[in-house]
């Protein structure tokens, strides 16, 4: 029952609850078009060497080595076999230390997703258990478990059949809020402005559709390669239309937002804009 392009395998814990699983990434770049390096004049590939700071010769794949810089040019060197010895339990086993209510964890601190599924058929049973009690608790487990050799705090969350393991950052890896926004002032801005971009966004709500959000650089990547191949002359595609312009004059907010909600009521089909707009009218108030 593994995914065939599984990342890690061994063993989901709870409390006394063991099952053995195995995890896959949930997200791929499989499909993206993909580019060799070449020598301009040849067209062939070019291959990567290492070489050697102070004498300039090429070293190996073999000979090569991980270093930590300790002091000034003095490293001490890392083996494969030194990494193994860093025997955490984590390597093996994703142990759930505690439980937070499902929409606890702010996504800032979410990193790389991965499917977790039982690995055999006996594993099948107390899977299913973990799972459906976290679903019908409404919470997710917080655990830790070993990735690419570094270990990670992880998001063990119930997603249809099976699991979804969601890596975690430490705080190290987090940067402040207060750091991130120390440029925008503290200006409150009119509420009538405010009212209006609640009008432009209600006209724009639609549902979530994935399969909607077209990869239009790989499309036109793919079509720029093809009319290469066919010994087409590209031209520089022409500067988008509605492109800001750096010194454009500034209109008001409240104009711009008018400007916005006439804009996206164009877009939408005329029943659909009349209906938005018997619903959105404002009532007015009587003397």
């Amino acid at each position: 029952m593994a995914p065939t392009t599984r990342s890690w395998k061994g063993y989901l814990k709870l409390s006394l609850v063991t099952c053995a699983v195995a995890m896959a990434p949930a997200q791929t770049d499989r499909d993206k078009t993909r580019f060799h390096t070449l020598n301009k004049e040849t067209g062939n590939r070019l291959r990567m060497q290492w070489i050697d700071a102070e004498t300039g010769d090429v070293v190996e794949n073999e000979d090569r080595a991980r270093g930590y810089e300790y002091a000034k040019g003095e490293h001490i060197i890392v083996e494969e076999e030194d990494f193994e010895a860093i025997a955490l339990e984590s390597r093996t086993t994703i142990d759930v230390d505690q439980f937070v209510p499902k929409d606890e964890v702010d996504w800032l601190w979410t990193g790389d997703h991965h499917y977790l599924v039982p690995d055999d058929e006996v594993a099948v049973e107390a899977f299913s258990v973990i799972r459906d009690a976290m679903a019908a608790t409404k919470t997710n487990g917080i655990a830790r478990v070993t990735i690419n050799k570094r270990e990670r705090w992880v998001l063990v969350a119930p997603r249809d059949r099976g699991i979804l393991i969601t890596t975690l950052r430490y705080p190290y890896e987090v940067r402040s809020e207060a750091a991130g926004f120390e440029r925008i002032s503290g200006v409150k801005p009119d509420e009538k402005d405010v009212e209006t971009m609640r009008q432009v966004i209600r006209t724009m709500m639609g549902k979530w559709d994935a399969s909607k959000f077209e990869d239009r650089y790989e499309t036109a990547v793919k079509k720029m390669l093809s009319d290469k191949q066919k010994g087409h002359v590209l031209k520089p595609a022409p500067a988008a239309p509605d492109a800001p312009q750096k010194h454009e004059k500034v209109v008001s907010m409240f104009d711009a937002l008018r400007r916005s909600i006439e804009a996206e009521e164009k877009k939408r089909p005329k029943a659909e804009s009349k209906k938005r707009g018997a619903a959105k009218a404002p009532v007015k108030k009587s003397a």
